[in-house]
């Protein structure tokens, strides 16, 4: 009895389809949730859509209305602020943190643990944790009452308000940071640091001469992923400062404003639109501009 066997091109055909049959529910789940939504925002940016409208084909006035928008100018340079104060912080203390439990010491595990509890809590209860802590009435305060020290309005002034979430951002992103810092410097040889210090570089020359070199592509991504992590802030801000954004709303980032503009039955999702994609852009140069300085350093 022959046997019977499947053409060779047959073959070579189901051969190159199988991977992209093995691709198809990922990129499935992409283009539905990801790049779909991102067209249609784009696509919404240069209409005069609402929420209940799809509104008309208008081109550049949504961007024309955003230049002389007094709100978006004040989120603009919040957020801007934002990203300015806060990543110097966010690649420099983890790193700190994760050279104090680099080492093997009983019990060095838990304080691993609790550094990083912050990283998987809730957003919302570590902000009403803070907003009760920054209360009038609260522990700060009272702190401070015990040492004679005035009543400091966190939430009350603007600035206050703002520098706080910028402080629960970089507090409640350092166990994060921390763990990938750590995966990095198990993989700097201690062979460099032994020559060092045969050499006679004490502790902070061996620092900078052996770790940070070692470090910096993980310091670089850290500065790309709390760049943009910073610049597209909202839950922190929104929790501490209210849904309009603090006295007078001077407290509101660029994402805030996108929510507060497209929300609602009024929503004008349009111009919201519009806002979000002058925030990709932004975001998506703030991490190109930290991705080109670092390879300028590499030349």
């Amino acid at each position: 009895m022959p046997i019977m066997t499947a053409a060779p091109g047959r073959v070579r055909t189901h051969r190159s389809a199988t991977p992209w049959l093995f691709l198809l529910p990922g990129l499935g789940v992409v283009s539905v949730f990801s790049l779909y939504p991102f067209v249609s925002t784009v696509a919404r940016a240069f209409t005069d859509a609402r929420t209940l409208s799809p509104g008309h084909w208008v081109g550049l006035r949504n961007f024309h209305d955003m230049l002389h928008d007094d709100q978006f100018w004040t989120a603009l340079g919040n957020s801007a602020l934002y990203a300015v104060l806060v990543v110097p912080c966010t690649v420099l203390l983890p790193l700190l943190l994760a050279l104090l439990v680099e080492r093997r010491l009983p019990g060095i595990g838990f304080f691993r643990s609790a550094f990083y509890l912050p990283v998987v809590a809730s957003m919302v209860v570590v902000a009403l944790i803070w907003e009760w802590m920054l209360d009038d009435r609260g522990l700060v305060n009272g702190i401070l009452r015990l040492l004679g020290a005035g009543r400091v309005d966190f939430l009350g002034d603007s600035w206050l308000l703002l520098l706080s979430a910028m402080a629960l951002t970089v507090w409640k992103g350092l166990g994060y940071y921390m763990v990938v810092y750590l995966a990095a410097l198990a993989n700097v040889p201690r062979e460099l640091h032994e020559a060092a210090a045969v050499d006679g570089a004490g502790a902070l020359r061996r620092f900078l001469s052996v770790t940070v070199p070692a470090l910096r592509p993980t310091m670089v991504l850290v500065a790309a992923l709390s760049s943009v992590a910073a610049f597209k802030v909202f839950s922190e801000v929104y929790l501490l400062a209210g849904p309009t954004g603090g006295p007078a709303g001077r407290d509101t980032t660029l994402v805030m404003l996108v929510q507060r503009t497209g929300t609602g039955l009024s929503g004008r999702t349009g111009y919201a639109s519009a806002l979000s994609l002058v925030v990709f852009v932004i975001a998506l140069l703030l991490m190109l501009l930290v991705l080109r300085a670092n390879r300028k350093e590499d030349r």
